[in-house]
């Protein structure tokens, strides 16, 4: 199986597609050591993301092991996470560096 698919970290809800998947095709992807794969169920276009678990309405995709924002609607599994579905959220930046700190 040829990897199409990258990982950025392992606590991440969805992998971003190298290459174009058209619905139905397996989308393969490394988390650490494994090889690991999901099936498209709709197309997804090259360098967007993909859902690797189902995320609720106001759920929080997570890439680089960091939130990119909540979702607007609930996004199966195998589905295309995009601007449609995903706004931003902004963040505490301060707040996030005193608690490290402690």
């Amino acid at each position: 199986m040829e990897i199409n698919a990258l990982m950025m970290d392992p606590k991440d809800n969805v992998v971003t597609c190298v290459t174009e998947v058209p619905a139905g095709q397996t989308v393969v992807y490394r988390k650490g050591d494994e090889l690991c794969t999901i099936t498209a169920k709709e197309d997804i276009p090259y360098c967007h993301k993909i859902a690797l678990t189902d995320i609720l309405e106001g759920g929080e995709v997570i890439k680089y092991g960091e939130s990119l924002g909540k979702t607007s609607q609930v996004i199966p599994a195998g589905c295309w996470v995009s601007h449609k579905n995903l706004f931003s959220v902004p963040r505490d930046y301060d707040s996030e560096m005193l608690s490290h700190k402690s």
